[in-house]
């Protein structure tokens, strides 16, 4: 029979812990081509409102050619072909649809360059891959991978596009946003070597700051790196080819990907797996002291490494659809500060590598954000991170596991019930999560969080929740009879159930600045305290 335990949370309002600024609002996805569907758009409307800062969106394939059409895994623009004589024709037309969704929607790109276009790349086999989703990575390898074949003509389209976009909408615009240059060149999505990238990053980063002499241009976004010679190699050699070349660079990016395994009957998750990762990568960049005052961006952090790998065939990947993505995500966003304060390098942003994915069944497990327009319960856990403002102040909990610990042996004991909190000019947030990597339902903590040196007026109480039972579509989608075609008034209520519930708003009795909020908190379970 599960137990209760006590946990007994301390929060000061007056010990300040220095700015917080979220680095946990920036998403991504591999198909550009979804991003101006009805479902898409309504999601970027979604991201723009978690945070008083713009949401970034990563996407890839912004330069493949093709016709526009999704599909998983895949996307393209064609925006450069050529002419009879080999001249350049650029075409910015799918190109325009997606960055005007961006603007519309107040979310700001970070901009992917990649990949190669057909007329660019010499692979003489096929230029689209294919993708199912039982052979995954088996031949994704083709001709959009290969590096560009004149550095030239490839420069040329980067200044080309980098002048569209300052013409369309404007150097005032443009400017804040950020560029990076390709993607996990050390893995599926390189096919030259660490001097050919090198190189290529060199035009990419000058042919941008021809155009727009103040844009932050970073990379290489290697993948993982804890028990991954190969993408430390690549990250040292292309790091050390920065500092002997004065390339211009102003961030580094790297990726970091969790382990989730079956274990026994249920998904057991991996979060010392992805921790280490970013442990691993900031003490590599920390060889070149000549560049740890850039910021880093991750520009990919995520339980593992599949999103277009549904759970229905990767059964590992079963932790998608419930409240137990979300509490992950809080989890590592929250370890990531620490790491970062540990290493003394800027950690900017780290993309959690989920979007959405048209014309796929409810709830099919894949990474995402939401399924055929419902929100999944792992959004909710951004919309509370999304409400931490200000400056942090002082929270304990003596429940709370150590860094090193779940690094070395993850979340397999003692579940992490842990808290922080921030400050701001209109009261206190404080967040609360109950985190273990095993997906079984084991027992409640009964929190009691103590709270002292709240501003003067703050009486107000408003308890937020995601849970099994709360803020948690896939529960309700469940209870329905796990339907396939939903509409009217069912598709209304799952809608519903998708977004943040608060499940308590009261006046707070407070005596001397002090204050007690007691709750049971469930495994997987993330509450957010707003004291006004």
């Amino acid at each position: 029979m599960p137990q209760t335990y006590d946990v007994a949370i301390s929060v000061d309002a007056n010990k300040s812990k220095g700015p917080y600024k979220p680095l946990w609002n920036w998403f991504g996805h591999d198909e550009p081509n979804y991003t101006y569907t009805p479902n898409g758009k309504k999601l970027l409307r979604e991201l723009a409102e978690l945070s008083p800062g713009p949401a970034h969106i990563r996407t890839h394939n912004l330069l493949t050619s093709g016709d526009g059409q999704h599909a998983l895994k895949w996307g393209s623009t064609n925006a450069y072909t050529e002419d009879e004589n080999g001249n350049p024709v650029y075409d910015w037309t799918i190109m325009d649809q997606i960055f005007d969704s961006y603007k519309e929607s107040g979310t700001s790109p970070l901009i992917q360059v990649g990949f190669t276009p057909e007329a660019l790349s010499d692979d003489p086999g096929p230029y689209q891959h294919s993708w199912s989703l039982d052979d995954r990575y088996a031949t994704i390898m083709t001709g959009w991978a290969a590096p560009p074949n004149n550095l030239e003509k490839w420069g040329g389209l980067i200044e080309a596009w980098a002048n569209h976009l300052v013409e369309r909408y404007g150097i005032e615009t443009v400017r804040h946003w950020p560029w990076e240059v390709w993607n996990e060149p050390d893995g599926h999505y390189w096919t030259g070597t660490i001097p050919e990238f090198c190189a290529m990053y060199d035009v990419t980063a000058k042919a941008i700051k021809k155009v727009i002499s103040d844009a932050r241009v970073g990379g290489p976004h290697t993948c993982g790196g804890f028990s991954n010679p190969k993408a430390q190699k690549f990250l040292r050699e292309f790091l050390q080819h920065v500092v002997d070349n004065n390339s211009p660079i102003d961030f580094i990016a790297f990726h970091a990907k969790g382990n989730p395994v079956v274990y026994k009957d249920h998904v057991r998750m991996g979060v010392s797996k992805q921790l280490r990762d970013i442990e691993t990568n900031l003490a590599i960049i920390n060889e070149f002291p000549q560049l740890t005052h850039l910021p880093v961006v991750i520009g990919e952090s995520d339980p593992e490494g599949c999103a277009a790998c549904s759970a229905r065939v990767h059964p590992q990947n079963g932790y998608r659809n419930g409240p137990l993505y979300g509490v992950y995500v809080v989890e590592s966003m929250l370890r990531t500060y620490e790491l970062s304060r540990q290493a003394g390098i800027e950690i900017e942003g780290a993309v959690t590598w989920a979007f959405m994915f048209e014309d796929q069944p409810y709830f099919d497990g894949f990474r995402d954000l939401a399924t055929n327009g419902i929100d999944k319960a792992v959004l909710n856990g951004f919309r509370m991170l999304g409400m931490l403002s200000g400056e942090w102040v002082e929270a304990e909990s003596d429940h709370a596991l150590d860094i090193g610990t779940i690094m070395e042996h993850g979340v397999r004991g003692q579940p992490d019930v842990n808290a922080v909190a921030t400050k701001d000019e209109k009261g206190v947030s404080v967040l609360v999560w109950n985190y273990h990597d095993d997906n079984i339902e084991d027992g409640d903590a009964s929190v009691t969080v103590s709270l002292a040196n709240l501003p003067e007026g703050a009486t107000k109480l408003r308890h937020y929740r995601m849970d099994k039972h709360h803020s948690n579509a896939y529960q309700v989608w469940q209870d329905m009879g796990s339907p396939q075609t939903i509409e009217g008034a069912d598709y209304d209520k799952l809608e519903a159930a998708g977004k943040l519930a608060m499940i308590e708003e009261t006046s707070l009795s407070v005596d001397g600045g002090n204050a007690s909020v007691s709750m049971q908190l469930p495994r997987q379970g993330v509450s957010l305290l707003r004291i006004e």
